[in-house]
């Protein structure tokens, strides 16, 4: 092979694995473009959703039962606050797509194939999340809090605090979910190993009870738990799927 002929063959190679080199003003741009697109999904989003506030508001009052409103606009602002979380929901692949094709000139080819199922995998478990969360341990808090009720004592949920409480419940497991693919791109990378999971696992288990404080939506140390224990699982998870599967 001549010289050219290497030469070319060395460029092209070079196209195929290097990102791509923009300037600031070119990301300032592009950066510009992608978050008003996102905006505009999560609006869209947000606007379908209100159709179905009434419906998607009886359903997450179910564990509840009857709601009151103390003020006239409380319910209404209670349905717009369920309907932009809802649309963000609807609009969360876009704005991960969105992130992914801002970031993807930045990286080789390894790094591409690897967010194709990176992206897909984080809005699976995300959503994982949010299910596991509204369908086993809210029902079980509601439950423990409503165990308190007595002759004397009778709950009386106020509709716009119920549901703040449920969203600052719900959302934190979505993240909480993400734990193992987060363990896995680090197992992938060489950043950490099995062994160095099992090492650290006394200080998983206190970090997993502070974050589970930190998030948690009330004090009590139900809460606290609920949090914590599938981040304990999750790890778990992680760990044998790093040592078994993985080889690390």
């Amino acid at each position: 092979m001549s010289e050219v002929d290497t030469n070319e063959s060395d460029s092209d190679h070079m196209q195929t694995t290097e990102p791509v080199t923009m300037s600031l003003v070119d990301h300032l741009q592009e950066l510009r473009q992608r978050l008003i697109k996102s905006v505009l999904a999560v609006a869209v989003g947000a606007s379908a959703s209100y159709l179905y506030a009434a419906e998607m508001v009886s359903l997450l009052t179910a564990p509840a039962g009857k709601l009151y409103y103390m003020n006239p606009a409380e319910a209404f602002f209670a349905y717009l606050k369920v309907s932009v979380v809802a649309g963000f929901l609807l609009a969360l692949p876009v704005v991960l797509y969105q992130a992914w094709a801002f970031t993807v000139p930045a990286l080789v080819n390894k790094e591409r194939k690897a967010s194709l199922f990176l992206v897909p995998s984080s809005v699976v478990l995300f959503f994982a999340g949010l299910g596991f969360s509204y369908f086993f341990v809210l029902p079980a808090g509601i439950k423990f809090f409503m165990g308190y009720a007595s002759d004397v004592l009778q709950p009386m949920f106020s509709l716009g605090q119920y549901l703040s409480f449920v969203i600052s419940f719900v959302l934190p497991f979505g993240f909480i979910f993400e734990l193992p693919l987060f363990i896995l791109v680090l197992a992938q990378f060489g950043i950490i190993s099995s062994q160095l999971l099992i090492r650290k696992r006394k200080i998983v288990l206190l970090l997993a009870f502070v974050i589970g404080g930190v998030v948690s939506p009330t004090p009590d140390v139900v809460s606290q738990i609920m949090m914590a224990l599938p981040l304990l699982v999750l790890y778990e998870i992680s760990l044998w799927i790093v040592k078994c599967i993985m080889k690390r």
